[in-house]
């Protein structure tokens, strides 16, 4: 193979330089083979290269390491090949190669945070065993020393790091190293600085101040980068001095620290020294006693403030005074989520994070950008400082740990917490590995070609040997964006976090003191039944019993907001004890953006629902996704039934599955409906589309009975009447119908009136009949047959010819009125064209004779004066009362009779289109119809409110201030809203009535 191709394949980016680094005198008589072996280890081959010649040029022992086996020689060819600023250095300080001289570990651990304290202080000659250590070594001297231990700490840790087998495994334990290195040198500093200090100041009087240095940030995490600023605060203790006096030393201290760390010298600086941080920032004092930093933090302190002491943590100095800092902060971290607008001041600062990034660096940044470090840090800490309050095991400092305990706490699921923990490792990898190479504070991609395939190989670990391309390294990158992104807007924005932020530490804990009090302030109206379901929930260590526990806080608050939060906590019980372990229900409450707030509404405001989610709580689902409580067709109905049946042949088995289908699509339109999804009429046309399938499904199922033992002789048509063929009926409807057949060709009429006899007879018995096991919370379809000619002295079922013989020589005026709300509801396509083609007429006339309407208007007076139950209120009947349904609909009817022959748009079943269609036609003001329209739907929402609330109908306005209050929750208003609501109906249909009045009896 020549040297090019050995070159490419050894991963050089530019040939010519490496073909001249090789031939250098350096590497003469070096075995290529095993150089080869050794560079091929190397993330960027040609600067591990450079820096190999140049440092056998200082020390021409290092020889015998580059040409030993790759067993022995990886340390040095990997660190060469990954950081060119660390190369450097050795060559400045070739008695460090030493470092080299270990056999790497696949599974490396972290140092001792003792031992690189140690280190590091005797590298300026200061006693590690005393309180407050003071070096032999001072100035430029001293500095050189410190940061000359430093830089080999960092060698050792990335032969560690390197030489890893799996570096994602390994992060967070070399960040802790990091974080351990920079203290012990900030330790080594201070030594530094009281010797100095020590010039201008006494001898006791130095030794007197106490200095602690707190870290903050990732320092004070122990999760810090190869090169970054280094956040900290200084707390001091006067000891004898007085407080101005120590104060001026401990000033000198920190400034001294600073000086030993960063300033100019022969040993370039480490790092800055950053307290910004600091109570006031730069304008505040540089250091401060304990007492100073409790009164600020006690009066001024803004909320970014505690969530940057989520990170303080003593890194150097007095050990003592640093653990009492932290005890006196602590509690103000863990209530500080309680402080007003918290939330949404965590969720500000992060925005405003994003859009200070220049644009020129926005896709490249790793760190601040969308998708980038912030996002799973902002994540993670607002978590911690919303349920650390309660939950001590979520108090940890570093995001890995912290990730770990919020997902064994239930505070995110455990597949979301592993994706974030690896997404989180991978951008800290990345940003250690390019930080790495120049030693240099970056959070940005680079864009060279051969840089980011250099990077993409350092990313891996080293049983692996191939070289990815750059392309893929960008889409890794991309992904795990995309991925953090996503994780990041669905936890870092849920609704919960800012409910469960306003709770006291007690009330999240759910203490039975602090649930007791508080269950009785929400409203519970029995606190100790309350508290048996609420320990019921949370008992015991499972995952589950501790979702429950963080859930419910929050939820109870929600619960309480409903008209019967006793009611609502027992339905919540029963639905979560229904689910049992299912793995995705609580964690649907907890992440959703909606579904635990909507669950909590209607369990406590609706009988209705929470009586239908009890028996099936998986529907339970779709209180997350609005997409899933639209309501389904006819159509997607019908070929699930089509579906159902051909797979189970048995009647009931069919019929049950066809009721079972209602029973949930009734749940599903009532769900829609409480989250405001639905306006009246679209419920009122879901509600029919739901009984026309099942009264399909049933005809279908009857005509398989019937005829079993004989041949199918009639077609039966069922045709929906009143408000089921107008499409617009409420949750306790009955359906009105009338029945229709038609006898097959061949078959005698007696015989195919009575085969039509069974089918109908059957079909109702199938709708209505209970089935063995009970279909539980069903509201049964009951079907009337009573508006058919001649009412219940009439057959129940007719053929089509006697349809026709009957209206032709006996049809009254109110049959044809009834005829108006007719609609084809279930059976044969030609016999219902057919039907409808024989009712228009009669029901569309070409003009209605005076004596039929005054017909029309003596049979609504006589409706109004003996159907109205004994004792009712008539401003209180919502279908039979002033300005209820049936004013509104017979004002709609008899325009109908009168002017439909002439007017095509007041052909329809639906009130609604009707009164809309008189007013365009100009039967009717438009002020007239938005008057009954509202009327009338406010009535029609009304009655729904009723079965929804209790489970039963009614029909009449409630006088009950509770059943008011839940009504009117329903039909769109406000808690505490219910007089305003009982003061719209009767304003409305005292007008809905006037309009009546005048137009009906033309009064």
């Amino acid at each position: 193979m020549s040297l090019a191709r050995r070159l490419i394949a050894a991963g050089f980016s530019d040939l010519e330089n490496g073909e001249r680094w090789l031939a250098a005198p350096e590497l003469e008589g070096l075995d290529q083979d095993v150089l080869f072996a050794g560079l091929q280890l190397a993330a960027n081959p040609d600067t591990a290269l450079q820096s190999l010649v140049r440092l056998i040029e200082k020390h021409p022992d290092l020889r015998k390491l580059a040409a030993a086996e790759p067993e022995r020689s990886e340390p040095l060819y990997r660190v060469l090949g990954a950081s060119e600023a660390l190369g450097e250095f050795l060559i400045r300080h070739p008695k460090h190669l030493d470092a080299f001289d270990v056999t790497a570990s696949p599974e490396p651990r972290a140092a001792d945070a003792a031992v690189l304290r140690a280190r590091l202080l005797q590298s300026v000659r200061a006693d590690p065993k005393s309180a407050r250590p003071v070096a032999a070594l001072t100035g430029q001297e001293g500095y050189e020393a410190l940061r000359t231990e430093y830089r080999r700490g960092l060698v050792d840790l990335a032969v560690k790091d390197l030489c890893a087998a799996d570096p994602l495994d390994f992060m967070p334990a070399a960040g802790a190293e990091l974080a351990d290195l920079a203290g012990a040198a900030i330790e080594a500093a201070l030594a530094v600085s009281r010797a100095e200090a020590a010039g201008h100041f006494s001898a006791a009087e130095v030794a007197d101040v106490g200095l602690a240095v707190i870290g903050m940030g990732k320092c004070g995490a122990r999760e810090l980068n190869y090169i970054s600023d280094v956040d900290v605060i200084y707390v001091i203790e006067s000891g004898e001095l007085d407080d101005p006096r120590a104060n001026t030393i401990g000033t000198a201290l920190a400034s001294g620290i600073s000086r030993a760390i960063m300033s100019p010298g022969r040993e370039p600086g480490l790092w800055e020294v950053d307290a910004n941080l600091r109570p006031e920032g730069k304008s505040g004092p540089l250091v401060r006693t304990l007492a100073s930093h409790q009164s600020y933090y006690a009066r001024w302190a803004e909320s970014w403030e505690f969530q940057a002491l989520l990170k303080a943590r003593t890194i150097a100095g007095d050990a003592e005074l640093g653990a009492s800092y932290e005890a006196a902060v602590a509690p103000l971290i863990w209530s500080s989520a309680g402080r007003e607008g918290f939330v949404e001041s965590v969720r500000s600062m992060r925005r405003r994070v994003t859009e200070h990034i220049p644009a020129d660096e926005e896709q490249r940044q790793i760190k601040l950008g969308r998708g980038g470090l912030r996002d799973v840090e902002f994540t993670v800490q607002l978590l911690q400082l919303v349920h650390g309050k309660s939950d001590e095991t979520l108090r940890c400092r570093d995001t890995t740990s912290a990730i770990a305990a919020l997902s064994a706490g239930g505070y995110i699921g455990r597949s979301d917490a592993a994706e974030f923990d690896r997404d989180y490792r991978y951008l800290r990898l990345l940003e250690h590995r390019i930080q790495l190479f120049q030693l240099r504070r970056t959070h940005l991609m680079p864009v060279k070609e051969a840089s980011l395939r250099a990077l993409a190989k350092a990313m891996l670990g080293p049983f692996s040997s191939e070289r990815p391309k750059p392309d893929a390294l960008a889409a890794a990158w991309r992904s795990t964006k995309r991925s953090v992104r996503e994780l990041h807007e669905r936890i870092f924005y849920r609704p919960l976090l800012n409910t469960a932020a306003a709770l006291s530490s007690e009330e999240a804990r759910l203490t039975p003191e602090a649930a007791q009090g508080r269950l009785a302030a929400l409203g519970y109206l029995d606190p100790s039944g309350a508290m048996r379901h609420i320990e019921a929930l949370t008992a015991g260590v499972s995952r589950r019993a501790a979702l429950q526990r963080q859930l419910l806080p929050i939820l109870l608050g929600w619960l309480a907001e409903g008209v019967d939060p006793d009611a609502g906590l027992l339905a919540f019980r029963r639905v979560s004890e229904a689910l049992g372990t299912t793995h995705w229900y609580l964690g649907m409450l907890r992440d959703s953006t909606a579904a635990a707030e909507r669950l909590c509404h209607v369990l406590s405001n609706s009988r209705l629902i929470a009586d239908l989610l009890e028996v099936s709580p998986e529907s339970v689902a779709w209180l997350g996704s609005d997409k899933d409580l639209v309501p389904l067709t006819f159509e997607a109905q019908w070929l699930e039934i089509v579906s159902k049946m051909s797979r189970h042949a048995e009647p009931e088995s069919a019929m049950r599955l066809i009721r079972l289908i209602r029973r949930r699509e009734i749940l599903r339109i009532a769900i829609a409906d409480s989250a405001g999804l639905l306006d009246q009429d679209q419920v009122g046309a879901a509600l029919a589309d739901t009984d026309r399938a099942a009264v399909l499904g049933a005809l279908r199922v009857a005509e398989t009975v019937v005829t079993a033992g004989e041949p199918l002789k009639t077609h039966v048509l069922v045709v929906a009447m009143g408000r089921q063929g107008g499409r617009e009926i409420g949750y306790g409807s009955d359906a009105d119908v009338i029945y229709v057949h038609r006898g097959l060709p061949g078959v005698q009429e007696d015989e195919a009136q009575q085969q039509a006899l069974q089918i109908v007879g059957r079909l109702s018995s199938l709708l209505t009949q209970p089935l063995k096991p009970a279909i539980l919370a069903e509201r049964v379809l009951m079907v009337d047959a009573d508006l058919r000619p001649e009412g219940k002295s009439g057959p129940m079922v007719r053929s089509l010819e006697s349809y026709a013989e009957y209206y032709r020589r006996w049809s009254l005026v109110w049959e044809a009125q009834a005829l108006l709300r007719a609609r084809p509801m279930a059976g044969d396509d030609e016999l219902a064209a057919d039907f409808v083609a024989l009712i228009d007429p009669l029901r569309y006339p070409e003009s209605l004779s005076e004596q039929d309407a005054r017909e029309v208007r003596r049979v609504k007076a006589r409706v109004e004066a003996e159907r109205l139950p004994r004792g009712a209120d008539p401003a209180r009947h919502l279908k039979l009362g002033r300005g209820g349904l049936s004013d509104v609909e017979w004002l709609a009817q008899l325009l109908q009779l009168q002017h439909a022959g002439e007017y095509p748009e007041l052909r329809t079943t639906s009130t609604v289109e009707a009164l809309e269609g008189a007013a365009a036609v100009g039967l009717l003001e438009p002020d007239d119809v938005e008057i009954l329209l509202r009327a009338w739907r406010l009535a029609s929402r009304i009655r729904s409110a009723n079965v929804i609330w209790t489970g039963r109908a009614s029909d009449v306005l409630p006088s009950s201030r509770r059943d008011l209050e839940a009504v009117a929750r329903w039909c769109g208003y406000g808690q505490g809203n219910a007089a305003a609501l009982e003061e719209d109906y009767l304003r409305l249909s005292r007008r809905a009535r006037s309009v009546f009045e005048r137009v009906f009896y033309g009064q």
